[in-house]
């Protein structure tokens, strides 16, 4: 697969910007090789500035649940240009959007738009802590939330060190405000609680998680984290950023029955542009600036564009009541052929799939937190991605991420998959 394209881009590209992208696992440096630069988007495809077409499952790491490019966010988008792009007023795309997020996901009364992921997670940590006067805040090891500085103390993806700052910039008085539990394990958070009585404002936990592979958290886990927060008065925070809309209509929330106090939202609540929000019950949510003292505030938050590709892309959850059963159809079926080919090369390696996210571990453990999850074989991993992308198949450069189905994905595409993972099954462990 000819790559020259992209090799002198990315030459070109390391002068101008740190590391050479925009965001540091695209830049292939848990892969190893030249990250490749990519022109077009259409459907299930890629297509790389050298041409070369490739079967994505990263759909822009996950907002993509139609494909890309779908012909009704497009007109969406092209509708809202002869309009405007931006005006740093009021627009009615706005009360849409809170009406259509409110109806969706029973647990949000109030929402806030705001610009990404890590500003919706930011801001309702900010707002648990303005409501309940605590400043201290649970987090659980491996999950990641963005980059804001009191959440990378062991995040996941990128930053993993213990119970310190994982960047430089980020105070030591930051990361003693945050409270490092172990997922799925309830004695953990039991016993942070206890040692800190009366000083913590909120529990923030990936339901799903997403950046250390994909981990569904337990359901008895949840519930008894929702008795915890009860008892105890903690805001109990669902970030949602990747698992909302994605594995059900309702989120993870609808899946394990539990609601949160807040909830964060992004990627798909903006049909692919950048976008992110916070919500939930409407007592905190007032607690929020010009409501009450909690400020928040952004020049570009409920921008029309952003509004108006993520209306689209929820109208359609909301008028498509088929949409989960396709997808988990897709998904399926392509766990299945990933389970087959791992039984014919003799291997037992955890895979792990909830609704349209899955993740391959090549480990033989169950993964279940962070602890198991760091066994895979991340150079195996290396290997295993190279020769799928040498085969057309478009994986997360990295282990501890998650793949994506889309409704575009065909048939044809998930056997082309299966196909040539077997074949690169027997290339590389056989």
């Amino acid at each position: 697969m000819d790559i020259i394209k992209s090799e002198r881009l990315f030459e070109k590209a390391k002068k101008l910007i740190p590391g050479g992208v925009n965001s540091p696992v695209r830049a292939f440096k848990s892969v190893g090789g030249t990250p490749v630069f990519m022109e077009k988007g259409n459907g299930s495809k890629l297509t790389d500035v050298d041409g070369n077409e490739y079967i994505d499952y990263i759909g822009s790491w996950g907002p993509h649940l139609f494909g890309h490019n779908p012909a009704f966010i497009k007109n969406a988008l092209l509708n809202q240009i002869e309009k405007g792009v931006s005006f740093g007023a009021p627009t009615e795309i706005e009360i849409k959007m809170a009406e259509i997020i409110t109806e969706l996901v029973p647990s949000v009364e109030m929402v806030r738009m705001v610009n990404s992921g890590t500003e919706a997670t930011m801001s309702a940590v900010r707002t648990a802590r303005g409501f309940t006067g605590k400043e201290k805040f649970i987090k659980f090891e491996g999950c990641y939330h963005g980059h804001a500085d009191y959440f990378l103390i062991k995040a996941g993806s990128g930053a993993l060190t213990l119970g310190v700052p994982t960047s430089p910039g980020v105070t030591k008085g930051n990361a003693s405000d945050t409270l490092l539990a172990d997922y799925n394990n309830i004695e953990s958070v039991i016993k942070l609680i206890e040692a800190n009585k009366g000083e913590i404002a909120a529990i923030i936990v990936e339901p799903v998680a997403g950046n250390m592979g994909v981990i569904k958290a337990e359901e008895e886990f949840l519930k008894e984290l929702r008795s915890l927060c009860n008892k105890e008065e903690i805001v109990l925070i669902f970030d949602e950023v990747m698992s909302g809309f994605r594995v059900a209509r309702g989120g993870a929330q609808e899946l394990f029955g539990v609601q949160p106090d807040l909830t964060t939202f992004g990627k798909i609540i903006g049909g692919g542009l950048p976008v992110g929000a916070f919500g939930g019950k409407k007592e905190i949510m007032e607690k929020v600036s010009p409501s009450g003292d909690v400020y928040q505030a952004g020049t570009l938050s409920g921008n029309p564009l952003a509004m108006a590709a993520g209306y689209a892309a929820l109208n359609e959850i909301k008028n498509n009541p088929d949409v989960y059963n396709k997808l988990e159809e897709k998904a399926s079926f392509l766990e299945k052929g990933f389970r087959e080919n791992l039984k014919n090369i003799g291997k037992n390696f955890a895979l792990n799939r909830v609704g349209s996210m899955m993740a391959l571990f090549f480990t033989e453990e169950k993964v279940t937190d962070f602890k198991s999850t760091v066994k895979s074989d991340t150079a195996i991993y290396g290997k295993y991605f190279h020769e799928m992308l040498q085969r057309g198949i478009y994986l997360a450069p990295a282990q501890f991420e998650a793949m994506f189905v889309s409704t575009a994905h065909t048939r044809e595409d998930l056997e082309k998959t299966i196909e040539a993972q077997a074949e690169v099954f027997e290339y590389v462990l056989g």
